[in-house]
């Protein structure tokens, strides 16, 4: 089974890699989520190049059917988040190659 990955595994990953304190770490990984969750509230795209594109998409009300009754049911509008991956980013998932470097420019 895959392994998740944990905000406090991405603030040690960025106290190794870049050497920052486990604290500006810390805040820096925060920041950046809030900077994204704050964004895609209000409804805008979220673009993170060789990465991918977050979006929130309307879906209006429709009826749906209890799988256990068949008794149809309505499913109220909501707004839902869509995630589009970067053709890079698929690429490196298909090579299964886990070192997606995002420094050089893509083909």
């Amino acid at each position: 089974m895959a392994e998740t990955i944990t905000r406090a595994q991405l603030t040690e990953a960025i106290y190794q890699e870049v050497g920052l304190s486990r604290n500006e770490s810390a805040d820096l990984v925060e920041s950046v989520l809030s900077e994204v969750s704050d964004a895609l509230i209000k409804g805008e795209m979220v673009k993170i190049s060789s990465f991918g594109s977050f979006s929130v998409r309307h879906k209006n009300q429709r009826m749906g059917r209890n799988p256990k009754t068949g008794e149809e049911v309505p499913i109220s509008p909501r707004r839902v988040l869509v995630f589009k991956p970067s053709n890079v980013l698929k690429d490196a998932i298909n090579n299964d190659s886990y070192d997606l470097n995002l420094d050089e420019p893509h083909k």
